[in-house]
């Protein structure tokens, strides 16, 4: 899946908490540095260009900062750092500044001036304290744990079930309900957990942490101590121990919980170290959460010679059963393969799979009508559908997927350059040649009927937003359409009865636009 569902689901939390909420944890560097992670690249940019000035920024200028033809993306991203108050307005609208609290602490990670203890304060290494914790170790530790979280939420067999708190998230967050029962048996996975199975891992950490964050404000911990902790724990190095004493008493009693979710290992409740997991140091990256032996013979998989098909096959056929990634093959007939022995992975499939046949390291099955239909009646999503199996496709279809792009460039470029006589082409040109293309890992057929079987469901949209009408002129129509789409906020227009619906959220952008140009 992309890292972009759960930065985006981080995000919306973060815009929801109250201004002075906001501005508390603006007051820890390691959680500065978190969010400045979580921002798109044009949020970024913004960020960086005004962190060392003081002085305000016109916001007409912004336009000047960007590429034409960029207006939705920045539209976007300045109204993601007005909803964190990372840039605050003046009274009238014309001026942005850097929240001066974050500009402080975010300068300070940056030069190096932060407290010393704004990372964590790292434990003395001794050999008989560190024994047998290794990063392999942690990372067989946080595998085993998170793991066991899901096993019991697809129900398999002779499964060991989770802590109380576990439990307790579970069934808050919706990804598993009850039945007539109330006891431990009669917990069964919900329409939300099936689509919180899709997920890759790290949104599904983020999932439970934010659930977690809602269950610490009704036991009274203080919500900001407690986000503070998890961005300091994305910050930790792996592999090494971190003293205890050091933690607030809110942060103290975290410990247990997150031991219990796989992203601390502590040897005993009043050990005073503790060591940050995978899981823990990649909350606010693009990396991969989970790392097991799969995932390295994958990645050797992936620099391997194209050729080097029967090694690709032995390699997915050994693969850790423990993994679920890079195992499966989808043909052009809907049918699919995947090289795994693991319940959970086999299980997942099932969601959206009719499977047929199963062999001692392999399952087959068929994508059907039926079988995709009762995925999207359960919650989950066609694009959920597509990305999964994208995410955890056999590398000898992303090497097949490459080389297919490629020859497809070349074709594109070499033909473009016998149209303009024989001229070299420019960088520029070549970069939207390949930007004209995209990396076709599924087969394309198969993509386009999951999502005509999607359709088929969705045959009415509603959307909450304003329509514009009574124009003046075609003109005034013609301009202030034309902003809306750019911005991206125009979802219908008739050009012919001049009027147009955009969404609630880019009504103050376009109320301004018009304010600014059709006064003039």
């Amino acid at each position: 899946m992309s890292s972009n569902l759960f930065k985006a689901t981080v995000n919306e939390h973060l815009e929801s908490l109250p201004e002075s909420m906001q501005s508390r944890l603006y007051e820890a560097p390691a959680t500065c540095l978190s969010i400045y992670r979580l921002l798109p690249p044009i949020a970024k940019f913004f960020i960086m260009s005004m962190l060392f000035s003081e002085r305000p920024v016109l916001l007409r200028d912004l336009d000047k900062w960007c590429k034409p033809g960029t207006r939705k993306v920045q539209f976007e991203s300045l109204k993601r750092l007005k909803s964190l108050h990372l840039v605050l307005e003046d009274k009238l609208g014309t001026y942005i500044t850097l929240h001066p609290t974050f500009r402080k602490n975010f300068r300070a990670c940056l030069t190096g001036s932060q407290q010393a203890n704004a990372f964590g304060n790292l434990a003395n290494d001794s050999a008989d304290d560190n024994a047998g914790v290794t990063i392999s170790f942690l990372d067989s530790f946080a595998l085993n744990k998170w793991e066991t979280i899901l096993h019991f939420m697809v129900g398999t067999d002779s499964t060991p079930t989770p802590s109380a708190s576990v439990l307790s998230l579970l069934r808050s967050g919706g990804l598993m309900e009850t039945s007539a029962s109330e006891d431990i048996s009669g917990l069964r996975i919900s329409n939300t957990g099936f689509q919180f199975l899709l997920q890759d891992s790290n949104a599904q950490i983020w999932t439970i942490l934010l659930e977690y964050l809602k269950i610490s404000e009704e036991l009274n911990m203080d919500p900001v101590d407690v986000l503070n902790f998890i961005f300091i724990l994305g910050s930790l190095e792996l592999g090494k121990g971190y003293i205890v004493s050091s933690l607030s008493t809110t942060q103290q009693n975290m410990l247990a919980d997150l031991k219990d979710y796989g992203l601390i290992y502590q040897k005993s409740s009043g050990s005073g170290k503790f060591y940050p997991t995978r899981l823990a140091t990649t909350l606010t990256s693009d990396s991969v959460a989970l790392k097991s032996p799969a995932m390295a013979i994958e990645d050797a998989n992936n620099q391997a010679d194209s050729d080097s098909a029967a090694a690709v096959a032995a390699a997915a056929s050994t693969a850790d059963s423990s993994s679920s990634s890079g195992s499966i093959i989808l043909e052009t007939n809907f049918k699919l393969y995947a090289y795994t022995n693991s319940p959970l992975e086999i299980a997942i499939l099932n969601l959206f799979v009719q499977l047929k046949t199963r062999f001692a390291n392999m399952v087959c099955g068929q994508v059907t009508r039926e079988s995709i239909r009762k995925a999207l009646y359960n919650g989950i999503t066609s694009q959920q559908i597509i990305k999964f199996l994208e995410t955890h496709a056999h590398p000898q279809l992303k090497i097949l997927a490459r080389e297919k792009l490629d020859k497809k460039i070349e074709f594109d470029t070499n033909n473009n350059i016998n149209t303009a006589g024989g001229a070299p082409q420019s960088q520029q040109q070549r970069n939207e040649a390949s930007a004209s293309h995209r990396l076709e890992i599924l087969p394309p057929t198969v993509v386009d009927q999951i999502k005509l079987w999607q359709l088929e469901l969705d045959r009415i949209q509603t959307f909450e937003g304003y329509l514009f009408k009574d124009f003046a002129s075609q003109q005034e129509y013609d301009v202030l359409s034309n902003y809306a789409s750019e911005i991206g906020v125009l979802i219908w227009a008739d050009k012919g009865k001049k009027k147009f619906f955009i969404t609630e959220q880019g009504k103050s952008q376009v109320v301004d636009f018009a304010n600014r140009k059709l006064q003039r």
